[in-house]
């Protein structure tokens, strides 16, 4: 029993031990207080308390005060670590900053960080410009042939306008439109192949930065090809679109018109129908005449023969010679039996 008590009396010093050096980091107080920077070693143990690591703390007040900074606390740097920012990026962009020369403060690095840019990166990038390669801007020009160009766009961060500023996104799309509107305002695409210069002087002259993050250096055209006639395809489309209207309208006429012929047509078959119903009655009248007495059988004979005489005279006077004998020759031939009788 004194050997098991003995064992858990050492385990319990040993753990004590442990927790003591976590809560009080001893170590981290020492270096701090060998490289210049004054912390309270309580400090240190409230901030394990807060769930904040001391060794970040620290080791960015040693960073900065060894660089200069000396106007940076450990309760500011904690402050920005409980809010969801990166100590170290700010401390090494702070530096970079003062080394060259830009007006950068603390509470300026801490907003760009919080608002989910790279600080450091910022101040490189205003250090030493960045180049932006634009995609591929397709634009027409008056004469309607198409140029498709590419830019690249040196562009510096500007530190005052990081938080809320557009990003390259922006700058991207302002540069193409002003690619596109400065080759559909050039007369000829020759033009623009002659002094492509002339586009990124245009676009230059729009302040296409205004409201962003970055401030543009220069914009160089990097390359410009000439595409598809524009112009000759919009043409070639509208004569075949009315090609196919001047089709419907001629197809619509023709259908008209051979609506019109059937209705002409069927208005003749209307009237020789009322011819042959006209004709139709002239049996009934001739019969009415013999029973009255009004007509007599010589005088439908001689009804009879003029009737030969004039479909005599008409084949005579037709084209084909043996049709009209052969009439004859029945005409004849009717009014001799006609005769007979």
């Amino acid at each position: 029993m004194e050997g098991l008590s003995l064992i858990l009396i050492i385990v319990a010093v040993v753990v004590g031990i442990f927790i003591f050096f976590y809560f009080v980091p001893i170590n981290l107080w020492i270096t701090a207080r060998f490289s210049g920077v004054k912390i309270n070693l309580f400090e240190l143990v409230f901030m394990r308390i807060r769930k904040v690591p001391p060794r970040v703390i620290v080791d960015s007040l040693i960073t900065a005060h060894k660089a200069g900074l000396s106007d940076i606390t450990s309760s500011s740097l904690e402050t920005h670590y409980l809010a969801g920012g990166h100590v170290p990026s700010v401390i090494r962009a702070l530096i970079s900053a003062d080394k060259a020369n830009i007006n950068l403060t603390f509470k300026q690095a801490t907003a760009i960080d919080l608002a989910g840019r790279d600080v450091f990166e910022a101040v490189q990038i205003s250090v030493n410009p960045k180049v932006i390669n634009t995609p591929s801007v397709a634009a027409v020009a008056a004469d309607g042939i198409q140029l498709v160009a590419k830019a690249r766009v040196t562009v510096r961060a500007n530190i005052q306008q990081l938080v809320g500023g557009a990003g390259e996104d922006t700058i991207l799309a302002r540069v193409g439109e002003g690619i596109v509107t400065s080759i559909g305002s050039a007369a000829t695409h020759k033009a623009v192949l002659e002094n492509p210069d002339k586009i990124s002087k245009l676009v230059l002259q729009r302040g296409l930065d205004a409201g962003t993050a970055f401030e543009i250096l220069s914009i160089d055209i990097a390359d410009v090809d000439v595409g598809a006639n524009i112009g000759a395809k919009l043409q070639i489309d509208q004569a075949n679109a009315d090609l196919k209207v001047a089709e419907a309208k001629a197809e619509e006429r023709r259908a008209m018109a051979v609506a019109e012929e059937q209705e002409m047509r069927a208005k003749s078959q209307e009237a020789r129908a009322k011819v042959i119903l006209a004709e139709a009655e002239i049996p009934k009248a001739m019969a009415d005449a013999f029973r009255s007495g009004n007509l007599g059988i010589m005088d439908y004979y001689k009804m009879q023969n003029i009737q030969a005489d004039t479909d005599m005279r008409e084949s005579i006077s037709g084209n084909d010679e043996g049709s009209s004998n052969a009439k004859q020759n029945k005409l004849r031939g009717g009014n001799q039996e006609g005769e007979n009788r």
